[in-house]
Parts: C-alpha cells; structure tokens; sequence
C-alpha cells in the first residue's frame, strides 16, 4: 500500500497523544517514529507485531503497544499485526505452535476433544502449557525476524527500483 493510504488509515498521532487513558506513557507517545512510515519503524513493528501475534496471552494488543514504544516501532502497524492471531486463526496457529513445542521437547501429542467449559480449558492449559511456550517462543521469534528482515530488503528493493526509473527517466529526457 503506498504511504498516502496508509497515512490515511492510521489514527491521528494528535488524538492518540491526548487520551486520558494513555497519559501515564508521558512523553513517550511523542517520539516520531511512532507515527511515521520509515524503513526501521516499520521493520521494527513487523518484529514487534508478529512476535505478539505467536503469543498465547491476552491483550496482545498492549503488549505489543507497550513494547513497541520501547522499540520505537511504528505504533499503529505494531498493534495491527498482533491481528493475525484473531478468532479465526489462533486455532491452527496455537495447534502449530504447540506441535513445534512437543517436537523440541519430546512429548508425545496430546489427543483431546474440544469442551466449551472454564474447567476444560484449565485442565487442557495445564497439561499443555510447557510446548505451547515454548514452540510460540521460538516461532513467534522466527517468524518475526523473518518479517523483519523482509520488510527491510523490501523497502530497499522498493528504494532501488524508484531510483533506477528516476535515473531512466531523466536520461531519456536529456
């Protein structure tokens, strides 16, 4: 998406700044980088982002906020990448994570059948919790790096590819 409609997306810096609810982050909302679409903003909300979305945890959205400040990643991609873990695939993604934790920590899978009970999720949570850390941990970092990486060699390919069309274009001209 280009810069103009992204812009156009994210909340305005302005507002957000002035929320009662986020005055205890002080000055720390008014770091640039927070707001502004560079190569190392929005690299590091991809490495923010992604890595939260892996996490089995609730408000993922504050804790990527939270850390993305710390980072100065770009704040509204930080927590809007954290939605690729949403109703629909947290199931296959936490499966995955969980199966990646029991092959790292050879355990055999537990077989179970799903109940929609507070006492079935404790007990299952707690049978399961150790390969579910684990192969989040490991996958949330992997796949945040490689995002992070991504978007850096994108952005500079993107760089290179307007540079080369600028060079084109003005010796067509002369």
């Amino acid at each position: 998406m280009p810069k103009k409609t992204l812009k156009r997306l994210f909340p305005n810096p302005k507002t957000i700044q002035q929320q009662p609810s986020l005055q205890f982050l002080g000055p720390l909302l008014h770091e640039p980088n927070l707001w502004h679409l560079n190569r190392r903003s929005v690299s590091r909300a991809f490495l923010v982002g992604v890595f939260f979305a892996f996490m089995p945890m609730p408000f993922q959205m504050v804790a990527a906020a939270l850390i993305g400040v710390f980072a100065h990643s770009n704040l509204p991609i930080s927590i809007g990448l954290v939605w690729i873990s949403n109703p629909i695939t947290i199931p296959p993604i936490f499966y995955f994570t969980y199966k990646v934790g029991t092959i790292l920590l050879d355990t055999p899978t537990r077989a179970f059948e799903i109940e929609l009970s507070l006492e079935w999720a404790l007990t299952e949570l707690g049978a399961i919790w150790q390969p579910l850390i684990l192969g989040s941990l490991l996958c949330g970092a992997i796949f945040s790096l490689a995002s992070y990486v991504g978007i850096r060699l994108f952005w500079r390919f993107h760089v290179i590819s307007n540079w080369n069309k600028r060079k084109l274009k003005r010796h067509s001209n002369s």
